[in-house]
């Protein structure tokens, strides 16, 4: 029995910039969610993520004639479309943290229960980077948001495009404009930390 291959993002956007509504919603389903906790960990309170990350979506909607999955720079491979997203979506949550600091935060009253689980198990899975044990209640999750928003803006930012967006180091560093080995530092330095202040909490 054949089995169905679902259509890649980059054909989604192609079909979309040629008048194609429904592959627009295919994209949404697929990584509303993913880029809804970037943007509400990154800004710590729900109601700024929604208005973002609609502003993302929106943003998406209006370049879906200028996406092309090609490299930004020569020594980074071809962007997925997931890492055109995620930098649409980083680009803006840096210029709204910008124009609010130092208002932000990302404390555990500004989750609900379902959201911590995701960067939880981000943080037990294998990553090349050592595992970080398994986050097992509510309490560990907000330590654990507080240990984030503790971080070096920069690390940060690495840290949560990995858990929440799932990008790779490749991803991240052409997400944010540096060499491959500093994403790597950065990653490197954050869930070090991380791991650090899970420690505590043993």
């Amino acid at each position: 029995m054949p089995v169905d291959v679902l259509p890649a993002d980059a054909d989604l956007m192609r079909a979309y910039a040629a008048g194609d509504l429904r592959a627009f919603e295919t994209l949404y389903t697929r990584h509303e969610k993913r880029l809804w906790r970037f943007v509400l960990r990154s800004v710590g309170n729900p109601a700024t993520a929604d208005e973002l990350a609609q502003d993302v979506w929106l943003r998406v909607a209006q370049q879906a004639d200028h996406y092309a999955p090609s490299a930004s720079r020569a020594d980074l491979p071809p962007a997925r479309f997931g890492t055109w997203l995620f930098t649409i979506a980083r680009n803006r949550v840096v210029d709204h943290l910008r124009a609010s600091r130092p208002t932000h935060s990302l404390d555990g009253s500004a989750n609900d229960d379902d959201d911590a689980p995701s960067l939880a198990d981000t943080l037990a899975a294998p990553s090349g980077f050592g595992p970080v044990r398994r986050i097992e209640t509510r309490q560990q999750a907000e330590q654990l948001l507080a240990a984030v928003q503790a971080l070096p803006d920069d690390q940060r930012e690495a840290f949560l495009l990995q858990a929440e967006a799932e990008m790779s180091v490749a991803d991240i560093a052409a997400a944010t404009g540096v060499p491959f080995e500093t994403a790597k530092s950065r990653l490197r330095y954050a869930r070090s930390a991380l791991r650090r202040a899970l420690e505590t909490l043993a």
